[in-house]
């Protein structure tokens, strides 16, 4: 298994900058364009996102987790790799905390979608929080290059 590691590496950071950049351009650049159109219009344009959005982001997200599990697995053998003093294993811990907040966001979210429960306000909501664990999930893999 450990000679798939860069493999599955590749496609755990190609889905992430994915479902980050996906969420980045939601928060940053779709939210921005309130001030220049129409309630109505941009209605229309979050529900077409959302909707590309639903079809694609659930694909990501899995395949995002399956190789996190599976590095998780390759790198730290169960949980061998945490230990009593704090370093790298207590930063991927704390990392794994943080992505199951965005998964359980993400999960509610889509739930919200097919209910139809997931109002423009919540949809901005929801996309701030998982841009905040994300940027806390990529910071702390970051951090864990120098523990």
């Amino acid at each position: 298994m450990a000679s798939w590691y860069p493999l599955i590496l590749l496609l755990h950071l190609s889905c992430a900058i994915v479902f980050v950049g996906a969420v980045c351009f939601e928060v940053l650049v779709l939210e921005s364009l309130h001030r220049n159109f129409d309630h109505a219009l941009m209605e229309r344009i979050e529900q077409a996102v959302m909707a590309r959005a639903r079809r694609l982001m659930p694909i990501f997200v899995v395949l995002l987790f399956v190789s996190g599990f599976a590095l998780f697995d390759i790198r730290c053998n169960g949980f061998t790799c945490i230990r009593p003093q704090f370093g790298w294993g207590w930063l991927l811990l704390l990392k794994v905390v943080l992505a199951f907040g965005v998964l359980a966001v993400f999960i509610g979210a889509v739930r919200a979608g097919l209910t139809g429960r997931m109002d423009p306000c919540r949809f901005r909501h929801t996309h701030r929080v998982v841009l905040t664990l994300m940027v806390g999930v990529v910071v702390l893999a970051k951090l864990m290059f120098y523990a």
